[in-house]
């Protein structure tokens, strides 16, 4: 089931007899592991490739680097060594160490996040997730598909700006479908099945602008706005059938980790509930700002948007290594 009008509504779910509520398990077959990129290619992949135009592109990895110091929580993240091998007067190679995938621009595999009462995506365990030799819901399953399609960008935080909104980018303030309605008709533009969904929050901006000291505050205890964490949220975005969502704060939805309050600890989140139960991938960090400037310049929201992940085996994350096209 892939076309439009076969996708069933959140409130459908599930579509197969056993499977968790509101999870979309089996829709794609039993042995699953790409979720709604699934919905990706064919004639879609198509009409994506007419966006572009101008032969404009915008990288959106971040720097490796960033942010810096790691925003960790309870994660242990630490940023890369890197160290060159040195072959003579002319050639060097380099070398990674301590190396997290998931510290700067990434997207998350359905192995990085499970359902704690029904385990990770399609029904996958702790040990299929973790099996050395065929492991389940791994990053190397979107690798080896590739991500290509129509790329969508939500600006929320230019629209702040412009409607001269408040909003604290250093507490856990939510975006509210409500707000994510208003952006896509101020933007006068249409979400499609089948789009990677990316929403600039203003958060990279903000924490940008910030000086060192701050940045230090909030690394081992990250306080960040984002998407609220509530049914209502779930059951838009996947009603949106979209292939994958990506933003350019960590975690996509509000967070506030450590002691405090853990997101997979909630009633619901968007991890859990998005990527766990209903197979949609999620994407951290990205960089978004030349892409959103360009967009606020000549009023046009979409974009071709291709995605490498890394083919590791059993990855529970990758940079997304993405490109839009415009």
């Amino acid at each position: 089931m892939s076309d439009a009008g076969s996708l069933p509504g959140y409130d459908e779910l599930p579509v197969v007899p056993g499977a968790p509520p509101h999870s979309a398990w089996g829709l794609w077959g039993d042995d699953d592991q790409l979720g709604a990129l699934n919905l990706l290619g064919g004639e879609r992949l198509v009409e994506a490739s007419r966006l572009i135009r101008k032969g404009a592109m915008f990288p959106l990895n971040w720097e490796m680097e960033l942010p810096d110091p790691i925003i960790a929580g309870r994660a242990r993240r630490q940023l890369p060594r890197h160290s060159y091998v040195v072959y003579g007067k002319t050639s060097i190679e380099d070398v990674l160490d301590n190396y997290y995938p998931q510290s700067s621009s990434q997207w998350d595999a359905f192995s990085h996040a499970g359902h704690p009462e029904y385990g990770f995506y399609n029904g996958a365990t702790l040990e299929d997730v973790m099996s050395p030799d065929a492991p389940k819901c791994g990053i190397e399953n979107w690798a080896r598909r590739g991500i290509a399609g129509r790329g969508v960008l939500l600006d929320v935080g230019r629209w702040l700006e412009e409607t001269g909104r408040e909003f604290d980018y250093t507490t856990t303030t939510a975006i509210t479908v409500d707000d994510l309605e208003k952006v896509r008709l101020h933007q006068d533009v249409e979400i499609r099945t089948g789009d990677v969904l990316l929403i600039r929050t203003g958060w990279m901006k903000f924490y940008l602008a910030q000086r060192r000291r701050w940045r230090f505050e909030i690394g081992g205890n990250p306080v960040i706005p984002g998407l609220e964490s509530s049914r209502d949220m779930v059951r838009y975005l996947w009603n949106l059938h979209v292939a994958a969502i990506a933003a350019d704060n960590m975690a996509v939805e509000a967070l506030r980790m450590g002691e405090q309050r853990n997101p997979l600890e909630e009633d619901v989140s968007l991890h859990r509930d998005l990527m766990a139960l209903c197979g949609v991938p999620l994407g951290e960090f990205w960089y978004l700002e030349g892409l959103a400037d360009d967009c606020a310049r000549d009023h046009v929201y979409e974009c071709m948007l291709t995605s490498a992940p890394m083919n590791k085996r059993g990855g529970a994350g990758s940079p997304p290594n993405a490109l839009a096209m415009k």
